[in-house]
């Protein structure tokens, strides 16, 4: 049997890959903050209650040492060096990453889409030898960046697999996509205004399918990146559809040309000006990978949960990081104002 170390464990990403190692045969240590266990874990799973940031307390967690550590919370050159410092007692690393680590070819990136003219425009499909911003500590993609430089610089001494996952979606999503389109049926709305015209598309990656790339990566140690998303990147509007669906609602489509046309009306998490979908066949080929599920086959779990999360509770409160990342996503008066207006 072999041993596996999984930091950030009762994450939406960690939950998945601990089971995925386990239900392989790995002997998993589950670590997190709080030390819980999830429900779906095989009994084996031994959970361990420490923060990562406590350099002693994941030495011990490691302790004489573990075949691969899966790092599902790691940001910046800070925890890339911490990881590196228990190569000798790790054999590999897989470790989360992000495709808003890319730039266009005119230096657009994710950090200058609130720019005019500031939204990347990338190759579609998009494979990972696109260039990447500078690393840094200044923005997010800047520090995953950061971790990824320092890790493959040092995979000599820790071969590690960087995963740069798209819009993440499943169970236990602190700023889930899929809220917005769960709330507004919850709450009747029985039309919606989709900006660019229902067509964007943001590449989603489900959580089973990230559990699948880490087991596989675990499997397989070696210094890489690999781009970690569904095998479909549905538009906004195939995307509502689908949660429609999974709720039994019927709703109307306001498609709008161009952008929103005023403040958040049409305005979606989904939203984007420009294509970002991400190719997999770099994981394809190195590590054998085939995905698990399409978009739509895993969303009634996630439904699921956003309602059970919301139930009796404002939606802010449920989700207060999503209330911080995207603002005000419900505001119907100015919906409501925006379709009056368009009737006169």
């Amino acid at each position: 049997m072999t041993r596996a170390v999984v930091i950030g464990a009762t994450g939406q990403i960690g939950r998945a890959a601990v089971g995925a190692l386990a239900r392989d045969g790995w002997e998993v240590t589950a670590l997190s903050r709080g030390g819980d266990r999830d429900a779906g874990w095989p009994g084996d799973v031994r959970v361990v209650r420490a923060d990562r940031e406590d350099d002693a307390a994941l030495s011990a967690a490691v302790g004489e040492g573990c075949d691969v550590l899966v790092d599902t919370v790691a940001f910046g050159a800070g925890h890339a060096r911490q990881l590196v410092s228990l190569a000798g007692r790790v054999g590999s690393a897989v470790v989360i990453s992000t495709l808003a680590v890319y730039e266009d070819d005119r230096g657009r990136s994710f950090d200058t889409q609130t720019e005019p003219d500031g939204f990347p425009h990338y190759p579609v499909p998009l494979t990972e030898a696109q260039r990447t911003v500078r690393p840094g500590d200044t923005s997010y993609s800047a520090g995953k960046v950061a971790l990824e430089q320092e890790l493959l610089a040092a995979g000599d001494r820790l071969p590690a697999t960087l995963l740069r996952a798209g819009a993440v979606h499943g169970p236990y999503g602190r700023t889930p996509r899929e809220l917005y389109f769960v709330k507004r049926n919850l709450d009747g709305r029985r039309r919606r205004v989709l900006a660019y015209g229902g067509a964007s598309r943001f590449h989603p990656a489900g959580v089973h399918n990230i559990a699948e790339l880490v087991r596989l990566a675990a499997a397989r140690p070696g210094s890489r990146v690999l781009n970690a998303v569904d095998p479909d990147a549905p538009t906004v509007a195939g995307i509502a559809a689908a949660i429609d669906a999974v709720m039994g609602a019927e709703t109307e489509d306001v498609l709008v040309d161009g952008p929103p046309p005023t403040g958040p009306v049409g305005d979606t998490p989904w939203s984007v000006p420009a294509p970002v979908v991400s190719d997999m066949s770099a994981a394809e080929h190195q590590l054998g990978y085939r995905p698990v599920a399409r978009y739509a086959e895993n969303l009634a779990e996630t439904v699921a949960f956003i309602e059970e999360r919301l139930a009796g509770r404002d939606w802010r409160e449920a989700y207060p990081e999503m209330f911080r990342a995207y603002g005000d996503l419900f505001d119907y008066a100015a919906e409501d104002a925006w379709f009056a207006a368009r009737r006169g």
